[in-house]
């Protein structure tokens, strides 16, 4: 919502009054009324007492530039008046927008994608077989060079490890030992408490 003050209002004047009779007093405030309307029999008040400040609405231009040139900053009950014109507001919109969509994007999770945003696709994986078909020959005490060495850099071997069972391909893996029943745990003994012997008073 855009607000912003516009030209003053030409029609009306704002009073400073700082004599607080013109808000209590009938008298006064048919003193301070006639001051007025002497420039412009159709002349409007409205008063704010909290604020200190009388509206004063009149129905031509003119009338309202001759009363403030004449009767500004004058005496008015021992007080000094002043009289401005009037400043308008002017609003935008009555009802507040949303903001803009530039950044919303940024928002987990967002609430809207940005303009001319479109889902990509995703790409299909690059399988190297070459490299699975090499790993799948590799024995144990093998080695593949994965990158021959140049003059500048080094080569990259990958060496296969023994078997921990010394290569015997017969022993029976982890899967087969699942299968039988596993020895008993043995039972812990514990630690026996001395006896206690109580002493003989002599």
């Amino acid at each position: 919502m855009h607000i912003k003050t516009t030209k003053c209002n030409r029609f009306c004047l704002v009073a400073s009054m700082t004599n607080q009779e013109v808000f209590n007093r009938p008298e006064a405030q048919a003193s301070f009324e006639t001051l007025f309307q002497s420039f412009d029999p159709e002349v409007q008040f409205q008063y704010f007492r909290s604020f200190r400040r009388v509206r004063i609405s009149f129905s031509d231009a003119l009338a309202a530039a001759e009363a403030r040139l004449r009767l500004h900053k004058t005496d008015f009950n021992g007080k000094e008046m002043r009289l401005y014109f009037a400043q308008s507001v002017h609003i935008g919109s009555p009802r507040l927008e949303p903001p803009k969509p530039d950044k919303q994007f940024l928002i987990s999770p967002p609430a809207s994608p940005p303009v001319g945003w479109e889902q990509s696709q995703d790409a299909t994986p690059v399988i190297n077989y070459d490299l699975l078909c090499a790993i799948s020959k590799l024995g144990p005490g093998d080695k593949y060079e994965l990158h021959t060495a140049t003059p500048t850099t080094p080569s990259v071997v990958v060496h296969v490890c023994e078997d921990e069972r010394g290569g015997d391909s017969s022993a029976p893996d982890d899967s087969d030992q699942d299968d039988k029943p596993r020895p008993p745990r043995p039972k812990i003994i514990q630690t026996r408490r001395p006896d206690y012997a109580p002493k003989v008073e002599q």
